[in-house]
């Protein structure tokens, strides 16, 4: 039986995964997602020995540990830690680290690595993870002296939560693992040219800033993911009440601003509303606050916003004028620089009624819709049910990357910060469902949901086992539409319909060469049903329309995991769309 830790003093001897393991918790740390492997287990030891303080979940697949450590840091705010042996696991965490690197959130990845002696010599199981990593992380360790694991710690959690958030990997070798030490706790950071400190905007930066607003005659903010992760949700929303400037959000910013307020004008970009688009693009003032100017959004960059006085906000002076160059560049902390900018603003001289009515106009003219007459059910519909009946609950929604991502962004209302959980930047599938465990572990008393593709939940769906064992009761709305959806799409638009191995069933079907109907139950391939009941979760299928109200409500009851199948056509398409490198003229609406 497993001894229960006590609070460790600093003249104790500990070994380094002790070191490690007492760090964490001396960080706030409740929960790793850890997968053992022979250079990892003395960490694994180590953590049966504070079990009382900290528990350790065992994910199925060490990026499906990466990906919940990522749900647990877009969710709290708070760093995500995962853990994994060297060689293959330490490798297999590549991807949950990339995305948390594009995405700027705040992740510590701990690897076991083959002793010192033999490290550079090809021993089993090893890679030299920190090289493969050297461009995808905001910082990384290889810990060679076992008396600096707590200094390295206390760093790895610094870097990862200040300034832009990001991961740290935190590469350990096993003979340093079991090293006994006495460890100092305390000991000074040492980070010559790290300088995180909160960036101030300059007061003239903001007072140009409430002149440029103050001018304004058709002013739109483009709010990214910044604003989430600086917490500035709240500054945001009272800029927009002193000034009536109306809101769009990057895919990562969804939630930032509510969407039930008349001035929200959803996502823009690539598949954002055909109002947002329109906004930006006739925008005589645009505040990009806590954005990237990514491709998505801005598609041809020298079109974007051409008409428009640009102010952009935000924490990392790396992007500033990287992708578009603008009028006014303040690198500060988003939450400060809202803040500074509330307690001067004022409304427009001019009368913005209308622009308002302007979008309002666009907004009637064209909103997300779907095709309602469709006698079965479209994924559209089941987003839209899913956003009606959930509307009054605690609700995370994660999702996988495709078609169904973009209908989720586009249908279901977002209100608050830190709800939607979006592999945004690197667009992994496989992301929704361990992401889901993670936010669930996090917000035990919340409704998460994934939803997802049957493409992208294939990637990941050995956590279906974690959910089970680990008593992790996520919902998962699949979109079942048999195909990889979004690659469909463009092989309808730009390569003349041609199948190139994006349906899912058997090689020698119809559908594997576009001539099927999409649409029949009977030949549904995998049966994800039984799958899901072979794992021990609440599972059933639905494909009339008349079924969907009632079969979500039972899967949002469901009093464990849970998984809704829901067969969907893969003809349709997600509309608008701006083709890549397009412009707003570009505009597909059909």
């Amino acid at each position: 039986m497993a001894t229960v830790s006590r609070p460790r003093t600093s003249e104790t001897s500990l070994n380094g995964a002790d070191v490690v393991i007492e760090s964490l918790i001396r960080h706030g740390v409740d929960v790793i997602f850890a997968y053992p492997g022979g250079a990892s287990m003395p960490l694994h030891q180590a953590l049966t020995r504070y079990a009382d303080r900290l528990r350790t979940i065992l994910p199925r697949h060490e990026q499906g540990g990466g990906f919940a450590a990522q749900g647990y840091a877009r969710t709290t705010g708070k760093p995500g830690v995962c853990m994994a042996t060297s060689g293959p696991g330490a490798l297999n965490l590549v991807t949950a680290i990339a995305d948390a690197r594009m995405d700027s959130v705040p992740m510590i990845a701990i690897t076991g690595q083959v002793g010192t002696s033999v490290i550079g010599t090809d021993a089993f199981q090893e890679t030299p993870i920190v090289e493969v990593c050297r461009g995808i992380t905001k910082h990384h360790y290889l810990v060679t002296d076992a008396n600096d694991i707590a200094r390295v710690m206390r760093e790895a959690f610094h870097i990862a939560t200040t300034g832009r958030p990001g991961p740290v990997l935190v590469d350990l070798p096993k003979n340093i693992q079991v090293t006994q030490i006495v460890p100092d706790f305390n000991a000074p950071m040492n980070l010559p040219g790290y300088h995180p400190e909160v960036r101030q905007a300059h007061p003239e930066q903001i007072a140009q800033v409430a002149a440029a607003i103050k001018r304004a005659k058709r002013p739109v903010i483009y709010a990214g993911g910044g604003v989430i992760a600086g917490e500035a949700s709240g500054e945001l929303r009272e800029l927009v009440r002193r000034t009536g400037i109306p809101v769009t959000m990057t895919l990562m910013g969804l939630g930032a601003f509510s969407a039930d307020e008349p001035l929200c004008l959803d996502m823009l970009g690539m598949h954002g509303s055909v109002y947002a688009n329109y906004a930006v693009d006739q925008a005589d003032l645009l505040l990009a606050i806590g954005v990237r100017f990514d491709d998505r959004v801005t598609g041809k960059v020298a079109e974007f916003a051409e008409h428009g006085f640009i102010v952009h906000i935000d924490i990392d002076p790396s992007e500033i004028n990287k992708n578009k160059v603008v009028h006014v560049p303040i690198v500060a902390d988003v939450k400060d620089a809202l803040a500074q900018l509330n307690k001067i603003v004022e409304p427009p001289s001019s009368s913005l009624a209308d622009w308002h009515s302007q979008i309002a106009e666009w907004k009637r003219e064209d909103p997300f819709s779907f095709d309602t007459t469709y006698k079965g059910i479209l994924a559209q519909e089941a987003i839209a049910e899913l956003s009606r009946l959930t509307a009054d609950r605690d609700t995370i929604i994660t999702v996988g990357v495709g078609q169904h991502q973009m209908w989720a962004a586009q249908f279901y209302k977002f209100r608050h910060p830190r709800t939607w959980l979006s592999s945004s930047g690197l667009g992994t599938m496989g992301f929704g469902l361990p992401a889901a465990m993670g936010a669930k572990v996090a917000h035990p008393e919340s409704l998460v949901v994934d939803i997802d593709g049957d493409g992208s939940i294939l990637m990941n769906i050995q956590e279906f086992a974690t959910c089970n064992c680990e008593n992790i009761p996520v919902k998962v709305l699949l979109l079942n539409n048999q195909h990889l959806g979004m690659v469909v799409q463009w092989e309808d638009r730009f390569f003349k319909g041609n199948r190139a191995h994006t349906y899912l069933g058997p090689v020698d079907h119809p559908e594997a060469r576009g001539q099927g109907d999409g649409i029949s139950p009977n030949n549904r391939y995998p049966d994800f049903v039984s799958i899901a009941k072979g794992f021990g979760w609440q599972a059933e299928t639905v494909a009339k329309k008349s079924d969907l109200e009632s079969a979500l409500r039972r899967l949002i009851d469901a009093p464990g995991p849970a998984i809704l199948d829901v067969q969907v056509p893969y003809q349709e398409h997600v509309l608008p769309m701006i083709p890549s490198g397009g412009t707003v003229k570009d505009l597909i609406k059909r």
